[in-house]
C-alpha cells in the first residue's frame, strides 16, 4: 500500500500543475507543476482566489467552468490562453509569450470549509496549439502567392453575406484575371508566368486593409472581398489596383507583351440569395471587361 506521504510525493512530482479549487474560486491546494514552462509552481496561490490572480472576463470565465463542472458532475475539457500581463502575481521569471493550456476539470466528492471543490489539471499545449495554427494557415493558403485559397474565401464570404443579410453590412467583391498571361507563358515560359502571379500576390497585400480578403481563385484568376465597402468605393479601389498592377508590371521584362488586369466589381444586394450570386455578377462584369478590350474595370 502506498502511504499518504508517498502519495503526496507522487502528486508533487507531477509535471502538470494540479489545483484544488472551491466553487468561489479559492485555491485550496496545489500539487505538481514541475515543468519549467509554467509561470510558477503555484504554491503561493494557496489561500488566494482566482479574482486575486486574474481580472475581469478571464476570472469570470474560470468561475463559470468550475460551476459547470460542479453542476454537470462530468469531466470538462477546456482550452484557454494565459499571458503573464494578465496575471497580477506572475513571477518575474515567467514566460513572456502567451501560454495555451488544456484544463481538465472534475468535481470532487467532498466539501472543504463547507464548499464544493473541483480538481483542475492544467496541461501546457502551446506547441500543439502553434502547430494547429500553422496547419490551419497552410490549409487556407495558396502556396504560390501566399494569398488565401478558394476554401478560405468561401468560408469568409459566407460570414460576410450573413452580416449583410442580418445587419445590412455591405461587402463588395472584385474578380480579376491577368491580361495576356498565356502569351507570356508561351514566349517566356511558365516560370515567368509564375513570377507575375507572385507579384500580383505582393501587390494585393500592399494595397489591402487587414479586414479585406484576397484569394487566388485558380490559375491567373483572383478574387478580393471588401467588407463594409459600397459599389462606388469598390470601383475606385479597383481602378487604383489596376493602375498599380500596370505600373509595376511595366518594370518587369515581358518582351513586347503588356501585362495588365481586367476587373469585374459587384456589391451584395437584397436580391442576392447567397454570396455566390454576388460572385457570379462580378464574374459577369469581368467577362464584359475582357470583351470590351481588357485593362479596365466594369461594375455590375
Amino acid at each position: 500500500m502506498i502511504s499518504i506521504e508517498q502519495m503526496v510525493s507522487i502528486m508533487e512530482a507531477l509535471p502538470d500543475p494540479v489545483f484544488i479549487l472551491s466553487r468561489s474560486g479559492k485555491y485550496i491546494d496545489v500539487f505538481g507543476g514541475r515543468d519549467t514552462r509554467y509561470y510558477h509552481s503555484g504554491k503561493e496561490l494557496i489561500g488566494l482566489r482566482i479574482s486575486d490572480i486574474v481580472e475581469g472576463e478571464k476570472a469570470k470565465w474560470f468561475l463559470e467552468q468550475i460551476a459547470l463542472a460542479l453542476e454537470s458532475n462530468k469531466l470538462l475539457i477546456r482550452e484557454y490562453e494565459l499571458h503573464n500581463v494578465e496575471i497580477d502575481r506572475a513571477l518575474a521569471d515567467g514566460p513572456q509569450q502567451p501560454i495555451w493550456f488544456e484544463g481538465r476539470i472534475q468535481k470532487l466528492d467532498f466539501l472543504i470549509d463547507g464548499e464544493s471543490v473541483v480538481l483542475w489539471v492544467a496541461s501546457n499545449i502551446s506547441e500543439r496549439h502553434e502547430m494547429e495554427i500553422k496547419l490551419r494557415e497552410l490549409s487556407d493558403t495558396d502556396q504560390l502567392t501566399g494569398l488565401f485559397n478558394r476554401r478560405k474565401l468561401e468560408h469568409d464570404l459566407i460570414l460576410h453575406y450573413d452580416a449583410f443579410e442580418r445587419h445590412a453590412v455591405p461587402t463588395s467583391i472584385l474578380m480579376f484575371d491577368l491580361d495576356n498571361l498565356k502569351i507570356v507563358n508561351d514566349t517566356l515560359g511558365h516560370y515567368a508566368g509564375d513570377e507575375i502571379i507572385m507579384m500580383i500576390g505582393d501587390i494585393c497585400r500592399s494595397e489591402l486593409r487587414k479586414t479585406d480578403i484576397a484569394c487566388r481563385f485558380g490559375g491567373d484568376e483572383f478574387v478580393i472581398g471588401l467588407p463594409s465597402i459600397e459599389l462606388e468605393q469598390a470601383v475606385q479601389f479597383a481602378n487604383r489596383l489596376r493602375k498599380k498592377v500596370k505600373r509595376d508590371m511595366s518594370l518587369l521584362s515581358t518582351g513586347e507583351t503588356t501585362v495588365s488586369i481586367s476587373i469585374g466589381v459587384a456589391t451584395m444586394e437584397p436580391v442576392d440569395r447567397s454570396y455566390e450570386d454576388t460572385l457570379k455578377r462580378a464574374d459577369g462584369a469581368l467577362y464584359e471587361a475582357k470583351r470590351c478590350g481588357k485593362d479596365q474595370v466594369v461594375a455590375s
